[in-house]
């Protein structure tokens, strides 16, 4: 699935002549693994009042949350299509109006604040579903995030999963040399938070860290994964021109083609 994930992304990216494929591409493992392995969704009944909440923070990486919920049965496929285009609920950020997607992105920073009302909602409403919220590295850069990393632990949401997109390379360059995060981990533990790291391309470490995710000790959680940015498409890893440029007709074809081979 997350190869799939990935195709698709790339084809809507390339037929819409858009931007953020390196992102989408990251993160495509994280979002198999939730979609097949974790969350607690029902595409039939999309808006169960039991289900488990997931919200991409980073939004402009949208293909891939498109692309996993097309092919979970939230809508056609061939939705797909209509990416970016005039009219179209699939517009180049979250959409809320999308089947399956719970919170519009836009401007940085705003997921995990509200992942921790919803998650603390849950708590007040004694609830058992969880909140699972999506941030890039590079967005950790904005202040909101540290306010809800502060506010958390306090409230002691325990049933809040926050995941680290650590991909390593944000819109102006690589984090490390924009706003450098490390130690990341020791920070998140000195904030009280249940703190993990893990490749975010490995499948069964990501389907056992989540497992991990599920005790509750009053301690929120955040799952820090190592990624690559443009994942799958070795002409696109770890370059930040991908966080722009679309493929052009030679690229699409190359990246498919590698994509297929493996």
């Amino acid at each position: 699935m997350a190869n799939e994930i990935r195709r698709l992304a790339l084809k809507m990216v390339y037929h819409a002549k858009a931007s953020h494929i390196g992102g989408a591409l990251s993160m495509a493992d994280i979002l198999a693994v939730l979609y097949n392995e974790v969350l607690r969704v029902d595409p039939m009944n999309p808006n169960n009042s039991d289900r488990d909440r997931f919200l991409l923070s980073k939004g402009h990486a949208c293909t891939g949350l498109y692309a996993v919920l097309a092919l979970k049965g939230y809508f056609p496929i061939e939705d797909l299509s209509n990416y970016a285009k005039d009219g179209s609920l699939l517009i180049s950020h979250t959409n809320h109006l999308v089947p399956g997607v719970e919170f519009s992105a836009g401007s940085l920073g705003h997921g995990l604040p509200v992942s921790t009302g919803l998650a603390l909602a849950a708590k007040r409403k004694k609830t058992t579903w969880k909140t699972y919220c999506l941030v890039s590295d590079g967005e950790l850069d904005e202040g909101s995030n540290w306010e809800s990393i502060l506010l958390a632990p306090q409230l002691k949401l325990d049933n809040l999963i926050l995941i680290v997109d650590y991909n390593e390379i944000q819109s102006l360059g690589s984090v490390k040399d924009v706003i450098d995060l490390n130690p990341l981990p020791e920070k998140f533990s000195a904030f009280r938070w249940d703190t993990f790291e893990v490749d975010g391309h490995d499948h069964q470490a990501l389907k056992s860290v989540f497992n991990k995710t599920h005790k509750l000790n009053s301690k929120p959680k955040v799952i820090i994964a190592h990624t690559v940015k443009g994942k799958g498409v070795s002409f696109m890893e770890d370059k930040l021109l991908w966080h722009y440029k679309s493929p052009s007709d030679d690229q699409l074809i190359a990246a498919i083609k590698e994509l297929d081979e493996k």
